[in-house]
Formats: C-alpha cells, structure tokens, sequence
C-alpha cells in the first residue's frame, strides 16, 4: 500500500514539472507549436463576368420564376405514410453484469416485441379551401396512418376521403383554415413545348423543384400507352409521386405519377395525369364517395385512311359488349359513330371525353354511319359495373406491358425466384445453425429477381408470421400470397436472425 503512494505521488510531481515547464517556454516565446506563416494578399473580383443590362431579359426571367416557384410551394406538401407489416423479435442489449459475471443456471430472458412498420414518403397538392389534398394512390394505398408535413413544417393527420386504383388518385382531408389551394387549369389547352414545373419531395427532400416542358400529349386516335397521361422532361424521381405539376400561371396541370427509367431515378420522361381528368376524379370523389364512370359499352377505335367513311372521320365500332348501353342502342361492329349527342366524334379520344363527362341515365342520341347510310340511334348512359375492363370508351391509365410475360408472371408467387429445399441435421451442422430450428434452407436465387438480400444457406423460418418446417408448408404459404403486398420473411443467416421485407416490384 506504501509503494502505490510513493507511486501516485512521483507521477503527481512529474506531471506539475512538465505543466510548469510548458508554461515557462510558452511564455517567453521559446515554444514553437504551429508553424509561422506570413499573411497572403487577395483581391476579390469587383465586376461580374457580364454587364447586367446585356442579360436584362435573363434577369426579368429569373425574377419572374422566382416569383412563380414562391406563389405555389406553399400549396405543396409532404405526405408521409406508415403501415404495420409484422413483428420484430428483440432479446435486448447484454446486461454488463451478464457479461462479467454470466447469467444464473436456469434463468430465461423473454425476447421483447416491437412492431415492424414500413414507412413512405409521397407528395401532395391543396386544391380546395376546405383543405382537400391530392395525391396518388399508391401512396397511401392500404396504409395504417397517414401525416402531411406543410411548406412550413407543420405537420398534420390527414384522412383519406376517397381513392382510386385505376386513374391513381387519392383525396385527403386536413383541418386548417388557413390552407392556401392551386388551381386545377384546364389541360385540354396543354400542348407539348409549354413550360411547366414539377415541385415535390424526392427522396424525402421537402420541397424540391424542377423544371422542363411538356414533352409529348396525348394524340387524337392514339393507342400508344401513354395517351392518357402528359409526359414532361421535368425532372421526376422517387417521392415525387402524387405532386403537382405546374403551369407559368401558377396552375395545376397534372399530377405526377410515374417515370420511365432503366435505373430508378429521372431520365428525363416522367408522366403525370392531367388535371381535368383529376378534377372529374375529385368531384366525383367527393360527391359520391368513389369515381362514378359513364359508359357506353364499346370497344372502337378512329377511322383510318383508306377505311369506309374515311374521308369524313369517326369512330369505328370493333366490338359491342353485350347488355350494355351500347348494346340497346343496337350498335353493331363496323359501325361508325360521327355524333354522339349532337357534337361531332372525329377524334378517338372525343369520344371518349363526351362519355365520361356524360351524366348517368341522361338519354343520348348516337349518329352512325352503317353499309354507307346515315343513321340516328339512342340509348341511356349507364354507370360502368365493377370489373368493367375496356381500354376503348373510358379513359384508363395503362403500363407498358410485356405481351404473354405479364400474364405468366401475375400467375406466379411473389417468392417464384427463391428456391428452397428441406433443412436436414447434417445441413444444420454446416451452416452453424441453432439447435431445433425450423424451416427452409434457401439453395439458389434467381438473378436479377431484386432479392439480393437473400444468401443461399439462409433458413427462411417464417412468411408473414406463419411458421415454415418443410417445403410443403413453404410451397402452400407462397402460392396464396397477394403480389401487390410487401412479403415479410423471418431469416436465420448462421446463428443470427433478422427480417426481409420484400416489396412489389
């Protein structure tokens, strides 16, 4: 005990003598820490690179989009999304205690849970003073909660007033007086070359502007996929969904909704659906709680050249559906439709509009063209029975599709690419794994199947909470699950376990 003194104390004075030291050098300038430098002379730039008046207009259209960019953000909002998709198993962190002194014979810590809940990030618009707000769909389709955060970083629970699968339109509600709404422009008057704005939260960065032109507009007789949509060169990426897309008059010409991309992020072709299209989703919504579709039961097309009745445009009728109004009306295929309600159909798509736009039950008077005579029909305009499925009369947002592989695919699991084979003791022993565990060893998956997670000699132990212990049960679990839901799987990787979650593509 005497010497760890004698120690301590011989470290004390050492430690004051070289304090006292430091200080004496220090002081009499004898120390040299930093290394002296001279000082450097600089001159500043006093003139820009160009005299101001000969870029005068540059500098008006700077201030004007200022301007512009700073009268609508406040009508741009983050939506942020979160949904529970399972349970996480926690044992905890190690007891230190445990650590140094190891945990009593017999005592058994209980693993803790929490849920697990996928989170997302949209983007939204305020259309109306009452503080309705547009979005996707598929940003706040199936989700638990939903919370706009404004341009001013308040944050607020929205509830979703209605949606819609087909046209990707989503109406949510927020209370707040004080909500500042965009105009929905009339996007018939759009044309390609128009300056517009896309304003959003790409990747969870609040209030993200770009700009662009529209690139290409729905042509008449289009039966190209995108005739439904505005496709801009505004730059649109992922979080952008649901956001607006802006006019030089600060109006909402579109909602942006997807892009086309080989690797996830803008290359210059994004998509939005047009505002008037929004509008009639809106009201309906609104009004009746879901999107009331007119139809009249036809799937036509423009008369081409070279057709009957070419010279004098139309619609051709390909195919009538039975029991629908265009059925009682006794149209029949080859037919031309050249009125519908007193306005003339030379294009494909105004027919389509006039349809839509038809209220339901309404009386309408159809003039044809049939073996080179003119004639008058009529029928009454119904609303579209669910399940309804035609590209033709109303207008519906379509994908690109890959012919025959769409349909072998949506026939397949969502877990189609992971092969699996029954966990044996001896594979047990290889792999390091715990004693008595249960499940299926991934042996190979497929490439480019957006799994890359998934190692082979991973355990897959559960699916969605249910338990696997052979390839049968895995097979059986597998072939029902919805390919439009996130997939979560419970993994053991050696002797550690963890959770996948693996989204739709």
């Amino acid at each position: 005990m005497k010497n760890l003194a004698k120690f301590l104390l011989f470290v004390l004075l050492v430690s004051a003598g070289i304090s006292l030291l430091y200080n004496y050098r220090l002081k009499h300038g004898n120390l040299d820490l930093l290394p002296r430098r001279t000082s450097e002379k600089y001159t500043f730039a006093s003139e820009p690179a160009i005299n101001p008046k000969q870029i005068a207009s540059l500098e008006a259209l700077n201030q004007e989009r200022r301007a512009l960019v700073k009268s609508v953000i406040p009508s741009v909002v983050a939506v942020k999304t979160s949904k529970k998709i399972g349970i996480r198993r926690q044992y905890g962190l190690l007891d230190p205690f445990e650590f140094f002194f190891g945990t009593p014979r017999g005592q058994f810590r209980s693993p803790r849970e929490e849920a697990l809940v996928q989170n997302s990030l949209g983007s939204g618009v305020i259309v109306t003073n009452e503080g309705h707000i547009i979005t996707n769909n598929h940003v706040v389709d199936q989700v638990d909660e939903i919370e706009v955060q404004l341009s001013d970083g308040r944050t607020k629970k929205a509830h979703l007033v209605g949606a819609d699968e087909q046209v990707d339109l989503a109406v949510l509600k927020i209370d707040d007086p004080g909500v500042k709404p965009l105009k929905l422009a009339d996007s018939d008057t759009v044309q390609p070359g128009d300056f517009v704005l896309a304003i959003g939260n790409p990747f969870g960065l609040q209030e993200t502007v770009t700009d662009g032109i529209i690139s290409w507009k729905g042509q008449p007789n289009s039966m190209d996929f995108r005739g439904d949509v505005l496709q801009t060169n505004a730059a649109i990426n992922p979080g952008n969904s649901g956001g607006p897309l802006i006019s030089l008059r600060g109006e909402v010409v579109g909602i942006n909704t997807a892009i086309a991309s080989t690797t996830g992020g803008s290359q210059g072709v994004g998509f939005a659906i047009p505002s008037n299209t929004v509008r009639t989703a809106l009201e309906s919504l609104l009004k009746q709680g879901r999107i009331i579709r007119p139809y009249l039961g036809i799937q036509a097309r423009a008369v081409r050249p070279g057709q009957s009745g070419a010279e004098n445009d139309g619609v051709l009728v390909q195919e009538v559906i039975p029991g629908s109004p265009a059925a009682e009306a006794q149209l029949q295929q080859g037919d031309v439709i050249r009125k519908f309600d007193g306005r003339e159909t030379k294009e494909f798509n105004t027919l389509k509009s006039l349809v839509a736009k038809t209220e339901l039950n309404k009386k309408v008077e159809l003039e044809i063209e049939r073996g080179g005579k003119s004639m008058k029909v009529t029928t009454q305009i119904r609303e579209q029975p669910a399940g309804y499925q035609t590209s033709s009369i109303l207008p519906r947002r379509s994908q690109p599709q890959v012919p025959d592989q769409q349909d072998q695919e949506s026939t397949s699991s969502p877990l189609a690419s992971i092969h699996v084979a029954d966990l044996s003791p001896e594979t047990a022993r290889e792999l390091d794994l715990p004693n008595n565990l249960r499940g299926v060893v991934v042996t190979n998956v497929d490439p480019d199947s957006g799994v890359a997670e998934l190692q082979k000699g991973d355990v897959i132990e559960e699916i969605n909470q249910q338990p696997i212990s052979s390839v049968e049960d895995y097979d059986k679990i597998a072939g029902s699950l919805d390919r439009s839901q996130p997939q979560v799987l419970s993994i053991c990787r050696h002797r550690l376990r963890s959770f996948l979650v693996l989204r739709p593509r």
